[in-house]
């Protein structure tokens, strides 16, 4: 079957029944020209362009990447991949990279370098700026969501240990950093409860701020089979956008809540409210695995549905409705995003979906999991790893055992190791670069001139004298232009490594083809650093033992001993030739394991926590002793707070509210799926997306060149008139300036338009709370470049083209006949169901 996965996202339908295994779909797409006859060897890997990690292999031949096809044993994706693992996983390889290294020059001007220049200049600067006052408090590390395990493990090493500075961080922060401090405040430390299998058992799907269909496109497909199969769940989502979701919502007798951008936690305290005024708690679950049940009811008793609805501007009785189907349901599986993440009061709001499945006693049985989901596809490693500045192994900083377990794994003084205070985090390292106490900022694999709040005052950071920034990439990217060196970087399918998705599994992908000209992966970068560094343990020996990612990862599984995250069960032949595996992975688990918490026995001893805790209000950090006078014993926490309105609120110069996000065709910056050409032409630049009531009263029409304006910057693009909320503006945040310089002095980037404010817990920017005011400023020359296929989609199709891929679009979709293996406790399918790691054709 030939399917044009531009024009049908998520490809063809498999409906099966509750409690039944998903069938296997094996996605492929190659060059036009090719079959898979003429494949030379297929590669195993996973998929790095959203979270999820859909497992796949890689075509090659002659040397280069000619495609991708689905795993079909692989328990994530049953073999299915999505349109950004189509087209945009691979087609960047042949277009502009980096191959040699950049330097300044004299003149200002980024030139080609050797890798002897261009570390020496790094190493010379390095070394400058520890023999000042300062001292390792003069490097910080801002890292990606987008790199290996054994990159970040290396990385967490050379800054923890090599350097000691608390400096470090990832654009995690920006996605995923709400999604840890949920957990770690819930449960007493990081990883997801649940798993994706939770689809197939479930009665009811809850989506809170969660635009599945496109964030996660496979993982959508899966909720489809369920919804047009027999006894489909009901799905509820939060989202003030009418997404495929929502729709689907409707279609399953489900809700669609649409509240205002910044009202989450008030509607999030009248759920909790109506759940256990309804008797929907289960209160021997409470009473033996809970703490703060009565000051949980207190804090939300003020929020009956009619004063949320007042806040949120929802019907009361979609309130009432959702509540109840949460409270009626046997089994729930909620997944939580960036309409959560990147909000106000975002780790308040992520905590209390942990307290409805705490209050229903729905964690850790088929059907019935949590999942704060991640926005990039190693995201759960940077945390694992101690990329975003947290311990590796879910330590707990303040912990002094848990900092003498590391000190004597790398065999360093304790005192070496940053811990007297909280890990940098990246809103705050980029302070410090504006202040002038940090003199050396590195870079690697994300792309901040586009991606972080405020971009104005992020672009004159960069550009300080004061600040020598090391880049590390592929391509030569926005922020790249701003470097004092640039690092050619190896990327996906031209390294090998390992990564970890959202709900655990661990991937391994192999290295397919070379990279460009003289590009080297990120650990050897690092590796290279760390050896002119000279850094050295107690004993004079290389701080750093390894030489390749096998040996990293042996290194990483010890420091993952005895830990929640415990890898200490799995190798690389474990992980070669069938499905990933989800930790933790030991002798007690020797297959991995599917959910977590399934005992109710959660890691919130003094001595196992990654976290003593927060106020979900100030963000201020209680104390050990406090933390020990809960005598928490195993025991989850219901933390709850009330609604505070958000910062910046609209008004009347300001009469909207700003929410930015994704489309199902691109990835964060574009880097990569802006080289798609089928990607590109599904989505080729950005648009401004208004209500039907707001574009009529604003006199405003389909393709109008609209001017977007916030106290910080404006955005000039063409509107879409969509079907979201009135008083809400969309605008995505995929667009900067690589491939088409904005000649007129005009932005495409919604992050000019953006605040730099975060959250006091988990310290993420509020992306989607912020006041706007919208101009016409030019009349349409056409309908607007959003896609028609999803939530961009027009309130009034008529005359707008439909989006569609094309010739060069067309995926194969073969269709098992048969039901997938069988999986045992970890959905690992048995050996002879796999592909191998490595085939030759023939």
């Amino acid at each position: 079957m030939v399917s044009d996965r531009i024009a049908d996202i998520w490809g063809t339908r498999t409906p099966h029944a509750r409690d039944t295994p998903w069938p296997v779909r094996v996605d492929t797409h190659l060059d036009a020209s090719l079959t898979e006859r003429d494949v030379d060897r297929w590669v195993q890997s996973a998929c790095v362009l959203c979270s999820n990690g859909c497992g796949c292999d890689i075509a090659v031949k002659d040397g280069r990447v000619v495609g991708v096809r689905g795993r079909a044993a692989d328990r994530v994706n049953r073999g299915r991949l999505g349109p950004k693992g189509l087209y945009g996983s691979w087609q960047w390889s042949r277009t502009d990279r980096l191959t040699r290294p950049l330097v300044r020059d004299a003149g200002g001007e980024l030139v080609e370098s050797d890798w002897e220049t261009a570390m020496g200049r790094v190493v010379e600067r390095s070394r400058q700026l520890l023999a000042t006052d300062a001292g390792a408090l003069s490097h910080a590390f801002y890292t990606s969501g987008q790199l290996f395990l054994e990159e970040y493990y290396t990385l967490g090493v050379i800054g923890k240990a090599g350097l000691g500075t608390p400096h470090m961080d990832g654009n995690t922060r920006l996605c995923t950093a709400t999604a840890a401090a949920a957990l770690k405040e819930s449960f007493g430390s990081d990883g997801q409860p649940g798993s994706y299998a939770d689809i197939e058992a479930t009665d009811a799907v809850f989506l809170f701020g969660h635009n599945m269909a496109e964030t996660q496109t496979v993982l959508w497909a899966r909720v489809l089979d369920r919804v047009h199969g027999p006894n489909p769940p009901r799905v509820v989502v939060v989202d003030p956008r009418t997404t495929k979701v929502a729709e689907a919502a409707r279609a399953t007798g489900g809700v669609h809540l649409a509240p205002l951008p910044g009202t989450n936690q008030a509607l999030m305290n009248a759920l909790v409210r109506e759940v256990v005024h309804k008797g929907w708690v289960d209160k021997e679950y409470v009473a033996a695995h809970t703490l703060g049940f009565e000051e949980l009811k207190a804090t939300v008793e003020p929020y009956t549905p009619e004063h949320a609805a007042d806040i949120c501007r929802v019907p009361a009785a979609d309130i009432r409705r959702a509540a109840e189907v949460f409270g009626t349901s046997e089994r729930v599986l909620s997944t939580v995003l960036q309409g959560f993440f990147q909000s106000h009061q975002a780790t308040a709001a992520s905590c209390a979906v942990n307290n409805l499945h705490l209050l229903r006693g729905m964690l850790g049985r088929p059907g019935c999991g949590v999942l704060q989901m991640n926005g990039q596809p190693t995201a759960q490693n940077t945390r694992e790893c101690g990329a975003d500045g947290d311990l590796p192994g879910f330590r707990n900083w303040d912990n002094p055992e848990h900092v003498r377990q590391l000190a004597d794994l790398w065999n360093v003084d304790p005192m070496t190791i940053p811990h007297w205070a909280p890990p940098t985090h990246a809103m705050q390292i980029w302070r410090y670069c504006e202040q002038g106490s940090i003199g050396l900022l590195w870079i690697s694999g994300t792309n901040p001139a586009v991606s972080l709040p405020e971009l104005a005052r992020i672009r004159k950071i960069l550009r300080q004298d004061s600040l020598f920034t090391v880049v590390q990439d592929g391509f030569l990217t926005e922020t790249a232009r701003h470097a004092d060196v640039v690092l050619p970087a190896a990327l996906w399918g031209e390294k090998q490594g390992t990564f970890t998705n959202a709900d655990r599994t661990v991937h391994l992908s192999d290295k397919a083809v070379d990279p460009p000209g003289e590009a080297r992966s990120d650990l050897d970068i690092w590796l290279d650093y760390a050896r002119r560094m000279d850094f050295r343990d107690k004993d004079g020996a290389p701080l750093i033992p390894w030489s390749d990612p096998r040996g990293a990862f042996e290194a990483w599984k010890e420091c993952t001993r005895g830990r929640p995250v415990d890898y200490t069960g799995l190798t690389y032949d474990k992980l070669r030739g069938g499905s990933g595996i989800p930790w933790p992975v030991n002798d007690g688990a020797p297959e991995g394991t599917e959910r977590l918490y399934a005992d109710a026995d959660f890691p919130t001893r003094v001595d196992t926590c990654e976290t003593y805790g927060h106020d979900l209000l100030t963000g201020g950090a209680l104390s050990e002793q406090e933390y020990r006078a809960a005598n928490p014993d195993g025991r989850a926490f219901l933390k709850s707070v009330a609604y505070v309105p958000p910062p910046e609120g609209p008004g009347e110069d300001y009469p909207f509210v700003l929410t930015t996000g994704r489309t199902a065709y691109h990835f964060h910056t574009r880097t990569k799926t802006g080289r798609s050409r089928q990607l590109r032409r599904a989505a080729p630049d950005v648009w401004v997306e208004l209500s039907v009531n707001d574009a009529a009263r604003l006199g405003v029409g389909e393709g109008d060149v609209v001017r977007v304006e916030s106290r910080r910057g404006a955005v000039q693009a063409p509107a879409r008139i969509g079907r979201g909320r009135g008083g809400v503006v969309f605008v995505p945040f995929h667009y900067g300036y690589w491939d088409r310089p904005a000649a007129d002095g005009t932005s495409r980037a919604a992050n000019e338009l953006t605040m730099t404010e975060w959250d006091p817990v988990s310290k993420q920017p509020t992306f989607k709370a912020g006041a706007v005011r919208v101009t016409r400023i030019a009349d349409a020359t056409g309908p607007s470049p959003a896609p028609t296929t999803t939530a961009s989609a027009p309130a009034d199709p008529d005359g707008i083209p439909p989006t569609v891929g094309g010739p060069d679009a067309d995926v194969h979709e073969h269709l098992r006949a048969t039901a997938p293996p069988t999986p045992g406790a970890a959905g690992r399918p048995a050996p002879d169901a796999t592909t191998s790691a490595d085939e030759t054709k023939g």
